[in-house]
């Protein structure tokens, strides 16, 4: 007998992240009663303050209101709710196999509280068949049986950080059900503020879905990234090449750069090698591009610069994309590491995250420290207030006379005309 549908009053987020939180306050601030758990206390007692761990456009604001309503509340523990929603992080282990500890945690952290009639939902990006190989037999303990005394579900966010809040309410959702009556539970709980269409399908389809989605883009990335490559190779300009490639109306490469990085995209197609790896072979091979691109751009700068050793190089920004604070996985992070090893001094200046720090390099709390005693300039995150740059005005600022791009956020001719070698990375015709 499958489980009726009831309304869901109540809900208990586990995982106050850059998913969870914005979930947990959204909820809260659409009239449902919301307990927030995280296993960090000084992210409980921050938040419980006032106070936020990460930045996302918005989200003050947001949490902050959903606060006062009383609606939400930050725990260390879960409590009962009719429905819960994992959102932990899911990352990798050094063998690239995905580490579900904390998914594992929070489905034994749930069993106390569930009851007949609950919904369970899985966010965290996750390989095929976890929902029902993994968390399915953990909430069975219980005495009850998923799809039929609780709903379960899968339903991965699919948003761009610097617009989670917009799209979180906005875009498709994705639910899969253990059965049709989870998916449909699924629907009924995040019809409460889903503006988007909502799709239901089976839970492995939909956690596949997540993946193919970041693994395209990852393969898409490895082509440009190879193709910049080349490029130096043929003394070709590759901005301009994929420009006009880009021209052709069923062709769209993406940008080259140093890398890719964040818990998405760098991390999600280890999780399909993972579980099939005779036939992720494609897969397999964008991710070793774009894991080794940050090694190419440091044997670029070997290359063009005649050396690192002791060069004093300031690295402009450190988040793993343009005007966010997240470092995970960050290309730029593991650039300057490279540097450092190869006996580089290195100052580094991430505008989002100032307080991060590195062995070996120092951490400077802005653009002019960075830069007053550096060799080289190295942009390796296009965030605008690196690219609204006036080229003049930073000669005046440092001694260094080489600028290195290696996202094509500065124009050439500026930073000549101030003065400055220029190189960028993909260019070979220059």
């Amino acid at each position: 007998m499958e489980v009726p549908i009831s309304d869901y009053h109540s809900v208990c987020v586990l995982g106050l992240g850059y998913i969870g939180l914005p979930t947990a306050s959204t909820f809260a601030t659409h009239g449902i009663k919301v307990t927030g758990v995280d296993t960090n206390r000084q992210i409980v007692d921050g938040l419980n303050n006032g106070q936020l761990h990460l930045f996302e456009p918005g989200l003050r604001t947001l949490v902050q209101a959903a606060l006062r309503s009383g609606n939400l509340v930050i725990r260390n523990q879960p409590q009962s709710a009719d429905a819960f929603i994992i959102a932990v992080p899911t990352p990798f282990k050094p063998d690239k196999s995905a580490d579900l500890e904390a998914v594992i945690a929070a489905a034994e952290s749930i069993l106390p509280h569930l009851t007949k009639g609950n919904l369970v939902i899985l966010e965290s990006t996750s390989p095929p068949r976890t929902t029902v190989d993994v968390v399915a037999p953990i909430l069975e303990k219980s005495g009850l049986k998923a799809g039929e005394g609780f709903s379960l579900a899968y339903s991965p966010e699919r948003v761009l950080p610097g617009q989670i809040l917009r799209e979180l309410i906005e875009n498709t959702r994705v639910i899969g059900g253990v059965n049709p009556a989870s998916a449909q539970a699924g629907r009924e709980l995040y019809s409460a503020f889903v503006t988007g269409d909502i799709i239901l399908t089976d839970a492995t389809t939909a956690e596949m879905v997540k993946l193919m989605e970041n693994t395209y883009r990852d393969i898409n990335i490895a082509a440009a990234n190879e193709f910049a490559r080349l490029a130096e190779d043929f003394g070709v300009d590759i901005w301009e090449a994929i420009s006009l490639a880009n021209r052709h109306p069923r062709v769209h490469i993406l940008k080259p750069g140093p890398g890719v990085g964040g818990h998405c995209i760098s991390v999600d197609p280890w999780f399909l090698v993972e579980a099939a790896p005779q036939a992720a072979n494609l897969v397999r091979t964008a991710r070793q591009v774009n894991d080794s691109q940050p090694d190419y751009l440091v044997d670029f700068l070997r290359r063009r610069l005649g050396g690192l050793d002791h060069l004093r190089i300031a690295a402009l920004g450190l988040a793993y994309k343009a005007d966010v604070d997240d470092v995970r996985e960050s290309p730029a992070v593991h650039v300057v590491e490279l540097l450092v090893q190869a006996g580089a001094r290195v100052s580094m200046f991430e505008p989002y995250r100032a307080e991060i720090s590195l062995d070996g390099a120092v951490t400077c709390a802005s653009l002019e420290d960075a830069v007053a005693t550096a060799d080289i300039l190295l942009l390796l995150v296009g965030h605008n207030q690196f690219r609204s740059l006036d080229a003049a005005h930073v000669r005046a600022l440092t001694p260094a006379r080489t600028a290195v791009d290696t996202v094509k956020a500065w124009e050439r001719a500026a930073w000549q005309s101030a003065g400055f070698d220029f190189l960028r990375l993909g260019d070979g015709k220059h």
